[in-house]
């Protein structure tokens, strides 16, 4: 808002202690002790005292009174505003186990998390139970492992990451996972988590196996946290529908990120995303329009992982691709390739790449191009990305 020129009040307020970050870094660089905190700020702290910003940390809205344009903070004050966005993001999902009160039980998703589970890790020698084997899963299994912690990893799936990727290169991360020394129970759930003096002892799955655990970690996926919305009575489903422009149903107010189901101009159809690409665009959009700026979030949705060896980027959408086998051009065995998720139109809706720089951008006009494409020339390694941009092969 202030890069859009707006020179009226700003307020922030925000539930965690911390001045806003970064959330990737969390599963990734800072918890492998490669980044310093002040590497995960979004921006620096006296950013906001030169930009007029006022931000109230550890003050969460309480409630919103769409009639009277009115924000109640949990310190009791009121705060009266023109326009609203809500960015409330997503909570952990907690699974109803016995045991889950335990020490050393924990879910992810802080920096405050993130900073107790280096200090956990980083002495190695634990034995670590990953209770769920999506993206976040895998990263901590990853960062746990490389500590030289003991790594068991449970999952619903019968291969890491199927649901998300499909079965080839879901075994891909998992034969680079194993190969580092994480094991793999899949597929299986947690049935109960044992524990003694009001620790965690151990893990047993739903086969009746007990896994001896010094440190359980559940990460099964997030909720989005939209109970704010709930209370002001906003349409929800799914997250705070929005339209292109992040408007709720709510007049002034408006949603951005992993809370808000948004409509996106490229397929027509409401899309959630829980990326950070989706926050950064999602907030320049969100500052446009609270400004009455003609804007809507059209980036094609965009993630990445690191995992040992392995590093991915993926664009483009997952409810497009799913059930479409993807086509790779390159060496899995290799561990660089690309991948792409073809229409029986011969449209690319979604592309990978992995252990592969700078290529991300050509396939995201592979995508908006909405071209058909002849997959020979795709999978040709000798027919460079941009020709079939160019000539709409």
């Amino acid at each position: 808002m202030r890069a859009e020129g707006f020179e009226g009040p700003v307020v922030l307020a925000a539930a965690e202690p911390r001045i806003p970050y970064l959330r990737p870094p969390l599963s990734k660089e800072f918890l492998l002790g490669k980044e310093a905190e002040d590497a995960v700020s979004v921006v620096p702290e006296q950013w906001y005292q030169d930009n007029d910003v006022d931000l109230l940390r550890q003050t969460p809205v309480a409630s919103v009174d769409v009639g009277k344009h009115e924000a109640a903070l949990a310190d009791g004050s009121v705060v009266r505003y023109g326009k609203l966005l809500l960015a409330t993001g997503a909570r952990p999902r907690r699974i109803p186990l016995p045991g889950m009160d335990l020490q050393g039980v924990m879910t992810f998703r802080t920096f405050e998390d993130s900073v107790r589970l280096r200090a956990l890790l980083e002495g190695g020698g634990l034995r670590v139970v990953m209770v769920g084997s999506g993206w976040i899963g895998m990263e901590l299994a990853a960062a746990a492992r490389s500590y030289n912690n003991d790594v068991t990893l449970l999952g619903l799936e019968d291969i890491p990451l199927g649901t998300a990727v499909g079965a080839e290169i879901g075994t891909c991360f998992r034969t680079i996972q194993e190969e580092q020394g994480v094991r793999f129970l899949l597929p299986a759930s947690a049935a109960a988590l044992e524990g003694s003096d009001g620790r965690v002892t151990g893990v047993r799955t739903d086969t009746g196996l007990t896994l001896p655990a010094d440190l359980v970690i559940v990460a099964v996926g997030v909720a989005p946290d939209t109970a704010l919305a709930e209370g002001a009575g906003l349409t929800i489903r799914n997250g705070i529908v929005v339209d292109a422009s992040l408007r709720t149903s709510g007049p002034d107010i408006f949603a951005a990120g992993d809370v808000a189901n948004a409509l996106h101009p490229f397929t027509g159809e409401h899309h959630r995303s829980e990326h950070w690409a989706n926050a950064l665009n999602g907030g320049k959009v969100a500052a446009r329009s609270m400004l009455g700026q003609e804007a809507v979030l059209d980036a094609v949705p965009y993630f990445y992982t690191d995992q040992f060896s392995l590093s991915m980027e993926y664009s483009g959408f997952p409810s497009l691709a799913a059930g479409i086998t993807p086509v790779i051009r390159g060496s899995m065995a290799d561990g660089s390739f690309l991948a792409f998720w073809l229409t029986e139109e011969r449209r690319v809706v979604a592309g990978m790449s992995v252990n592969q720089r700078l290529v991300q951008k050509t396939i995201k006009a592979l995508i908006t191009g909405r071209g058909p494409v002849d997959a020979a020339l795709l999978l040709d390694p000798s027919v460079p990305l941009e020709e079939l941009v160019l000539t709409g092969h």
